[in-house]
Parts: C-alpha cells; sequence; structure tokens
C-alpha cells in the first residue's frame, strides 16, 4: 500500500501544490497546507473505493484539507509583517497582467476561488463539481458570475 501512495503521491503533487497554491501566497504556507493535504490523502486512501477518477478524489481531499485549514487560521489569525524587496521583480507589461489576474483571483471566497482555478487548470465542469460538491449546471452558472464578480474588481485594488 506505501508503494501505491508514493506513486499516487509522486503522480499528483503538482495537482495538489495547485490546490495549495489557491489558498496562499506565502511559502511555508503553502507547504504546510502540502503536509496536512498528504497526511488527509494517507488517511483515506485505504478507503479510497476508485468510485471517482483519482485525480478527482485528491483535487476534493485537497480542497477540503485547505478549507478547513483556513477556517482554523481564521480564528487565529496573525498579520506577519515582510521587509523582503525583490529587486528583481519581473516589471513587463504580461507579469503586470498576471499578476494583477493572480491577486484578482486571491480576492475571491475560497471555493469561487477553488473553481475559476480549476477552470484554469482545464478541469471539465462535471468534474470540477464532482471535486467542489455542486452541479455541472452549478459550476456554469458560478463561473459565469465568477467572471463577473473579476470583472467588476477595481484596478485601485492591484
Amino acid at each position: 500500500m506505501e508503494k501505491e501512495f508514493e506513486k499516487v503521491v509522486k503522480t499528483y503533487s503538482n495537482t495538489i501544490y495547485t490546490v495549495c497554491y489557491m489558498f496562499s501566497n506565502d511559502n511555508d504556507e503553502i507547504n504546510d497546507l502540502f503536509q496536512e493535504t498528504l497526511i488527509n490523502l494517507w488517511k483515506g486512501f485505504p478507503n479510497f473505493q476508485g468510485k471517482s477518477n483519482v485525480s478527482t478524489w485528491i483535487w476534493r481531499v485537497a480542497f477540503n484539507t485547505c478549507i478547513s485549514q483556513q477556517r482554523k487560521k481564521k480564528s487565529h489569525s496573525t498579520q506577519q509583517l515582510s521587509i523582503d524587496i525583490n529587486l528583481f521583480e519581473d516589471r513587463d507589461e504580461d507579469t503586470k497582467q498576471i499578476q494583477m489576474l493572480y491577486r484578482r483571483i486571491h480576492a475571491l471566497q475560497p471555493f469561487n476561488r477553488a473553481i475559476v482555478l480549476l477552470w484554469l487548470e482545464g478541469v471539465n465542469y462535471e468534474e470540477i463539481g464532482e471535486i467542489v460538491g455542486i452541479t455541472a449546471k452549478n459550476v456554469s452558472v458560478r463561473l459565469y458570475r465568477i467572471k463577473e464578480e473579476l470583472k467588476k474588481m477595481s484596478n485601485s485594488k492591484d
């Protein structure tokens, strides 16, 4: 079982990091979320029955783990100060656009953030619905609303 779990983790580690990245932009926190997700995957691995795709199951466990950790974090919220300045930061227009989109996506509620990032990853509506626990039609409606919300966000937030 350990070898099979190791194989699954190696295959889907990028997926797990993608989900963790949805919930934080701090490398230490992302690594903590990744570790917590691995623990939950390990705990649930013997019970995985293959009723859904392995990748869907991993997305779902990672998503739920990150949501749970974010809820815990909100109840113990602290403000981290940083004086780090990246003098080599890329300042071209494409990079600025990507950074703006990233900031706007991170301003969304976690559930909506997960949906839009799954969509950006190329996951189809049915699988997104399976992962987050809604219908494919509801995914379509939510994505439309999320896109409208992203458009309405003012540039002053960027």
